[in-house]
């Protein structure tokens, strides 16, 4: 069980002055649409400790955030939650450094999987205000690239998922955020190219 002092330590790695979008406010907004989804979950337990703390770490220009949360993780769940879902909740954690679901999982846990990496991309398809704020904070944690630089990056980054098939992988997803979160990317990236 996650404790309310266990609860707490979560938040507090949540903060600083470096976190635009990827504060506290990040995992609430991934708990309020668990509330919508959990009785569909094979493994909620897992889920719910996955959107606590798959970026417990966040440095902007590392590449091991995914890897180094799901050791902090392993470390701070290992009393909390049952075995069997602490390495689920590692595996989700993991997922969200490529945003793909890995071959030969089981179909209980690729079917959360997809759920959890959905609901993490869920920001892509908020209504204007809180989608321009999500860009906002995002440039916040990459503040020290050049304006040019990260236009350039960004757009190439938001038209690698529009180049996707589909953006969510479950029924769900694909259901709730698909369509909006095309027509935002969409517009994003003519703001960032200036066209």
């Amino acid at each position: 069980m996650i404790t309310k002092a266990l609860f707490d330590h979560i938040r507090d790695l949540h903060s600083g002055p470096e976190r635009g979008y990827h504060g506290w406010s990040h995992p609430l907004a991934l708990l309020a649409l668990f509330e919508d989804v959990k009785a569909t979950l094979h493994d909620p337990v897992a889920v719910h400790a996955a959107i606590l703390l798959h970026d417990a770490i966040y440095e902007p220009r590392a590449k091991d955030n995914e890897a180094r949360s799901a050791v902090l993780a392993a470390e701070l769940l290992a009393d909390a939650i049952p075995a069997d879902s602490l390495a689920r909740t590692l595996a989700l954690i993991e997922a969200t450094a490529k945003h793909a679901i890995p071959d030969g999982l089981p179909a209980a846990d690729a079917a959360d999987m997809a759920v959890f990496l959905d609901m993490d991309l869920a920001i892509l398809a908020a209504p204007a205000e809180a989608f321009d704020a999500y860009e906002a904070g995002v440039r916040h944690e990459y503040r020290e690239i050049p304006e040019a630089a990260f236009r350039a990056g960004r757009a190439a980054i938001l038209e690698s998922f529009l180049a996707r098939d589909a953006l969510y992988m479950s029924p769900w997803g694909r259901a709730a955020f698909e369509d909006k979160a095309r027509a935002n990317l969409r517009c994003s990236i003519v703001q960032l190219r200036g066209t």
